[in-house]
């Protein structure tokens, strides 16, 4: 009869204090040792029973926080555990390939030409710029990304609208980024990236198309380094409150370049992404960045880059000037011509007035039309752009803006490495409705030479410029 009492005494306490406090799932008991009264608290001549818990015997399911017990008992009577055994389960570590993501891009880009001589005007930075040109995909890339571990992280971005050199057919899948971080520290302070990836020269250069704003980039940037990528080991250095600014600038819509690091030492070959090394000369780089964030939310970057080695330039081609043909020479040496440069960038970031500019100068291999030869000679040029961020609420964002640039130097990577004339003036603006959906529309009066074939004349035109971008 006194167990019977004893068990009906426990189980009223026990719901009592369970209902009571609904957010707990367990209730230490306590007996007086004289009186043999149940007490929910310790206190002088109390002994503990135990940890207890209510279970349904209707349903053999137990209380939210204590569903991972193993026992179940009948729902009149209270089940003693060990306190030890109330602890959580410790998670299951994930796997690396549950740290991957993918995500990507697609760009669709159309041109018409609206004035003067646009039908015969030509750009590296845009293959639809021309005549007999409609509708194209600029650029249609899938990202796969993730930490292996704490302290290897890989990247791999293909391009699914590539065309390759001399093909008269679109839309190759080609590599742009295949590397991987090595991290030297659980902050990630330093790191060490291998593989194919973005030499760190020019701010412009670093940042995303996904990012940019204007359809391509300034060509006296983008002249030293083509497709802005190369294979080779980078080493950077970010200190962590730096870290979490450059995160900030890509992710708020400010349009970052990314993290390429506070300071950037580089090793690569030199002869531009997807290409093969043509000589035992690696390039080197190095790499300054350092984005200032003032009292009232407003970021400044400042940084110049610059690199030095020796560039193989492709085997020359005959040229036809004012009825006569001829074949350049080469004057450089086995291992390549000289090819250095230097750069300085400052960014004011749009909040909302933004303002960036990026200035280089260097030397590197050139057509010299009166000489018949090729080589080595100085460049120069830049860009400034203005740029406004217009938040619209429920139509989204606006981001008008007014680009000029210009460049004399050296088209590199062509054939016969030709000298660029460029001038050019854009203004634009693209309108982000929402986070998938982005539509740019610019108008550019350009003057620049045609690269593309001999006898490299220098146009002029106008363009209008429509692309549709869409971000998954």
């Amino acid at each position: 009869m006194k167990r019977k009492k004893l068990a009906s005494m426990l189980w009223t306490v026990g719901a009592a204090a369970l209902s009571e406090t609904a957010a707990a799932a367990t209730l230490d008991l306590y007996v007086d040792r004289k009186t043999q009264q149940i007490f929910a608290e310790p206190g002088p001549g109390r002994v503990k029973l135990g940890t207890f818990m209510q279970v349904d015997e209707n349903t053999g399911a137990t209380t939210a926080a204590a569903a991972s017990t193993p026992a179940a008992a009948p729902s009149s009577t209270v089940a003693a555990m060990p306190a030890a055994e109330a602890k959580p389960a410790k998670p299951a570590e994930k796997k690396w390939y549950d740290r991957i993501a993918l995500r990507g891009y697609t760009q669709l880009r159309y041109n018409q030409g609206l004035g003067g001589d646009a039908a015969d005007l030509r750009s590296p930075g845009d293959r639809f710029i021309g005549d007999n040109q409609g509708f194209g995909i600029r650029r249609a890339r899938v990202v796969i990304s993730g930490d292996l571990n704490d302290r290897v992280s890989i990247y791999l971005q293909p391009d699914f609208a590539s065309t390759p050199t001399g093909s008269s057919t679109s839309n190759f899948a080609q590599l742009r980024d295949a590397y991987a971080d090595i991290y030297f520290d659980k902050d990630r302070e330093f790191r060490a990236r291998a593989g194919q990836s973005k030499v760190p020269y020019g701010w412009e250069n670093l940042q995303s198309s996904q990012n940019r704003i204007t359809p391509d980039r300034a060509d006296a940037l983008n002249s030293g380094v083509r497709d802005e990528r190369d294979l080779g080991v980078f080493f950077y250095y970010t200190p962590k409150h730096v870290q979490e600014r450059y995160q900030y600038l890509v992710k708020s819509g400010l349009k970052g370049s990314g993290d390429y690091g506070v300071l950037g030492l580089g090793f690569y070959n030199g002869q531009g992404a997807n290409r093969a090394e043509q000589n035992n000369s690696l390039h080197t780089v190095l790499h300054f960045s350092y984005p200032f964030k003032f009292a009232n939310g407003q970021f400044f970057e400042v940084g110049a880059d610059a690199y030095s080695g020796r560039f193989k330039v492709a085997t020359p081609a005959s040229i036809t000037v004012n009825g006569r043909s001829f074949t350049p020479k080469d004057t450089a040496p086995v291992n390549g011509s000289i090819d250095q440069r230097v750069a300085v960038h400052a960014i004011y970031y749009p909040q909302p007035f933004g303002l960036q500019a990026e200035w280089t100068v260097g030397r590197g291999p050139e057509l010299d039309l009166a000489r018949r030869q090729i080589r080595t000679r100085s460049l120069r040029g830049g860009y400034v752009q203005a740029t406004y961020k217009i938040d619209g609420g429920s139509i989204g964002t606006l981001f008008p803006y007014l680009k000029w640039q210009t460049y004399r130097g050296a088209s590199k990577f062509d054939t016969n490495t030709p000298r660029m004339l460029v001038d050019e003036t854009e203004i634009g603006v693209e309108w982000q409705p929402n986070n998938a959906v982005e539509l740019a529309v610019a108008y550019a009066n350009m003057r620049r030479t045609n690269v593309s074939s001999a006898p490299y004349r220098r146009i002029g035109g106008d363009l209008l410029r429509v692309q549709l971008q869409v971000n998954y």
